[in-house]
């Protein structure tokens, strides 16, 4: 790939990519549902994933590789979110923000929907770069194995919070069944994993081509949106607000993003009645 190819595709993707967030403001905008956006940027993503691979001249079996896996993440990711959003009024993470903003809303929100395009940049690039990546073998077995265990688990993950939260009797109660014993966002850490494989995908282990490895910035950068920024710090507060001690209880048991065996809650000792 020639720093010319690289430049361009950088260009075509963040301009894709800012017009998609468009559109989810746009939704916002005409139905006053926050959750809307996520629905439009996942499949939004995942066609300017889809597009990226299919415009590999000639389409090969490595484009195909990636263009499926666009395809896969995008449809089952987005109809999922798209699915619970039918059952919400608003997103609670961005609903607090919007509160916020009060008159000003409108403007902030577009501005903060194209921030989060700029920031998604390094996931579309990721696609496009793995879908030139050299078309080892090897590479893609292992790049499709992490793909479909990081699909199924999320799957997995996301049905088991959905049949726990469709009985009446946990109402008020944490998940903790599962996957949920292990971590208290797996979903996030299966999010995390399918990233993985696009640099796998894309690196030229002959060091002919470097820019395969500027893949690496995908799930870093999704790794560091799920922990520190838009993922976890804003639905764990939402879930300290409404769940109080149970939840709190559930962070000193359950590690917060990889799977891990759960931990014991110390117990605070009885107070003294003295005598």
């Amino acid at each position: 790939m020639t720093l010319w190819t690289f430049v361009l595709g950088l260009v075509c993707i963040s301009a894709a990519l800012c017009a998609v967030m468009a559109a989810a403001w746009l939704a916002w905008r005409s139905s006053k549902n926050s959750g809307w956006v996520d629905t439009i940027w996942t499949f939004g993503l995942g066609l300017v994933g889809f597009c990226s691979a299919v415009v590999v001249k000639p389409l090969n079996l490595q484009g195909g590789v990636v263009a499926a896996m666009a395809a896969i993440w995008s449809l089952r990711l987005g109809l999922h979110i798209a699915y619970r959003t039918r059952g919400i009024s608003d997103d609670p993470r961005y609903a607090r923000l919007i509160r916020n903003w009060g008159a000003d809303a409108s403007r902030q929100m577009f501005w903060l929907l194209q921030k989060q395009a700029v920031v998604s940049i390094p996931l579309g690039l990721s696609m496009w770069l793995a879908a030139n990546g050299p078309g080892s073998a090897p590479q893609r077995a292992i790049a499709i194995l992490v793909f479909a265990v990081a699909v199924v688990g999320e799957a997995v993950a996301d049905e088991q919070l959905r049949r726990f939260r469709r009985d009446p009797a946990n109402k008020s109660r944490i998940c903790d069944v599962g996957m949920w014993r292990l971590s208290r966002h797996p979903n996030y850490f299966f999010e995390w994993l399918g990233w993985l494989s696009y640099p796998v995908l894309a690196i030229d282990l002959s060091g002919h081509d470097l820019f395969g490895f500027l893949a690496l910035a995908a799930p870093l950068c999704m790794y560091w949106l799920l922990v520190y920024v838009s993922g976890i710090p804003p639905l764990e507060e939402h879930m300290l607000a409404s769940r109080g001690n149970a939840f709190r209880n559930y962070q000193m048991s359950t590690n917060v993003f990889f799977p891990g065996p759960s931990k014991a809650v110390p117990v605070p000792p009885k107070a003294s009645t003295g005598g």
